[in-house]
């Protein structure tokens, strides 16, 4: 990425290739007017509310993070103002898969939508805004419990094996939202896509690692409550930026659970409001859940069933073998014997071998592009690991370089070929070379020819670990599953950029103190063209009210506003709670 920007953050810069193609720019200078009112309406809600039931950090979190009531966050300034904290942000495109979204966790880096809800959805929106992303959680990340959790969850997250249809749920919700979004969305069309995810969810089959942890991380990152049940606070970022759920989860509607790994038995929709919250006493509680599930997981377990769990994934995956070498490719077979031992492995296409993370020299994706295969296991009559042989122990064994020799496995694999080298990292054997090699089972089997080449051979009793991605994510340019569905940027009729213009006259007077001369005239603009309005017409009222200017004009605005909150019910929350912030205004973050 020539044009990257890191804003001169240490977390961002230190982010690896693979994560950097989901991030775009954020182009500040495309947030219209009316985004900006959206954002200091909601904002000045929140605060109004949230000060009196949200998690003590989120007030003054506001400032920590960057943010200002006023404006559209500056994703330079958020982290001019993270970077204090160790943390960084970018900004991409809608939602992004989960397991990118944990890695970037993993890395101390918010993921931030650079789009905003419309005015239409400002209550609530099921596509990631930066309302949501930045408002809801960039003020918790200076609780240092918290960030800990954050990280943490996200270096697990990232070895999540998802399973192939969870990638289908997550295109079709991403197609859901992006369609909520648009202006002029076709009905059907939302129907559509509405029943796509309803289908893809009712056949998800057994919830995979990702799934599973999908749901810990929205009842807790997204939708947590803290501290008892009786009287809890809010920190998820999804309460945090709905102006509607905030309030709403608080009544006695809304069930209180104590938080549990059971938590992983609630699958989610996210186009609705939650039905039942989890309420956690600490944040070290939520560190303890997270670790007792995180023993559940492939890359913990390994084994056979672990590649298993690989093979359905259907995507890049490392296997771990117990001498430390990792396999990274797409798996597609596993030999086990009646103990469900793995006996042996293999993928198919672009594979690659690596040690610590780091690509073995020679065994990229070009050199092993037809797929990879290994016996695995002890050798017959052995009580030591081959990975821990001596080179006395390799000689006495009759394993000499340049010189044929023969293996027998215990679980029945026979190996002959020339030994034409052996590789070691840390005083572990990981892999053998054998020319004029030959590879079958105790069934007569032929894995292997000697006139396919050079057989390597990966060394391990076991395969200790499985997990999503590849070991050497960066060497391996492993494609990420970037959506090909975009999300709707629109184009603005005449009649629309005047109404922006607008907002941005009301803006220009409060922020200049001065000219409040031309309200009149934009009310009368709003009267003749606009006559769907209500923000701007309550921005305009804040402003006459607060200076004590033109008492009939306030009068005339505030009678329309409270004629259209009663005749027009979808307003009317909404121009209700405008009119209270204005009795009692939100002047500071303190």
């Amino acid at each position: 990425m020539s044009d990257f920007n890191d804003f001169n953050n240490p977390q961002v810069a230190s982010l690896p290739k693979h994560l950097k193609q989901f991030i775009v720019a954020q182009h500040y200078e495309h947030y219209t007017p009316v985004d900006h009112a959206v954002w200091r309406y909601v904002m000045r809600q929140n605060y109004s509310y949230l000060k009196n039931v949200a998690y003590y950090p989120y007030i003054p979190g506001l400032e920590q993070a960057g943010l200002s009531i006023e404006k559209v966050p500056n994703l330079q300034e958020m982290n001019d103002a993270l970077g204090k904290i160790g943390w960084g942000a970018v900004t991409v495109d809608g939602f992004i898969p989960p397991v990118a979204f944990m890695e970037y966790q993993a890395y101390k880096v918010l993921v931030i939508a650079a789009d905003i809800r419309q005015l239409n959805h400002i209550e609530y929106t099921p596509a990631p805004d930066i309302i949501h992303e930045s408002a809801g959680h960039a003020p918790i990340i200076g609780d240092t419990a918290y960030n800990q959790y954050l990280s943490y969850f996200g270096s697990i997250g990232s070895k999540a094996i998802f399973s192939s249809k969870d990638f289908e749920l997550y295109e079709a919700i991403r197609r859901l939202s992006i369609l909520k979004e648009m202006p002029d969305a076709d009905g059907a069309a939302i129907a559509k896509a509405e029943k796509e995810v309803a289908f893809c969810q009712k056949n998800l089959g057994e919830p995979s690692e990702m799934a599973l942890l999908s749901r810990l991380h929205w009842w807790t990152v997204e939708y947590g409550l803290i501290g008892s049940l009786e009287n809890p606070k809010i920190y998820g970022a999804g309460l945090l930026s709905s102006i509607g759920e905030s309030a709403n989860c608080m009544k006695p509607e809304v069930k209180k659970i104590t938080y549990t790994l059971d938590a992983v038995n609630y699958p989610f929709d996210i186009t609705k409001e939650q039905p039942q919250l989890f309420v956690t006493p600490t944040f070290q509680n939520l560190i303890e859940v997270l670790e007792t599930f995180a023993d559940t997981m492939a890359f913990r377990k390994g084994g056979t069933e672990s590649v298993l769990k690989a093979i359905e994934c259907k995507n890049s995956c490392t296997a771990v073998f117990s001498s430390g070498l990792q396999l990274s490719g797409v798996f597609t077979d596993v030999g086990m014997d009646l103990e469900n031992q793995t006996t042996f492995i293999k993928t198919t296409g672009p594979s690659a071998l690596a040690f610590d993370n780091k690509e073995l020299e020679g065994h990229g994706k070009s050199y092993h592009a037809e797929g990879y295969s290994s016996p695995v296991g002890k050798l017959k009559g052995s009580e030591k690991a081959l990975e821990d042989y001596t080179d006395a122990d390799l000689a006495e064994a009759g394993i000499l370089k340049n010189s044929s020799c023969a293996l027998f496995f215990e679980n029945g694999f026979h190996l002959q070929g020339n030994v034409e080298s052996w590789l070691r990292k840390e005083n572990k054997l990981i892999l053998f070379s054998f020319s004029e090699c030959t590879l079958s089972d105790s069934k007569g089997t032929v894995y292997f020819k000697p006139e396919w080449g050079i057989f390597d051979m990966a060394v391990g009793e076991k395969i200790v670990s499985v997990y999503n991605g590849a070991a050497d994510k960066d060497a391996f340019e492993e494609i990420a599953l970037v959506s090909g569905t975009n999300t709707y940027h629109p184009n603005y009729d005449e009649l629309t950029l005047a109404y922006h213009r607008l907002f941005e006259g009301v803006r220009t007077c409060r922020e200049n103190t001065s000219g409040y001369d031309i309200l009149p005239e934009i009310w009368a603009k709003l009267q003749a063209k606009h006559r769907e309005d209500w923000l701007c017409s309550l921005e305009i009222l804040e402003l006459l009210e607060l200076k004590d200017l033109n008492a009939t004009l306030a009068r005339e605005i505030r009678t329309h506003l409270e004629n259209k909150a009663s005749t027009e019910p979808e307003y009317s929350k909404l121009i209700h709670d405008g009119l209270y912030i204005i009795k009692h205004p939100v002047s500071q973050l303190n």
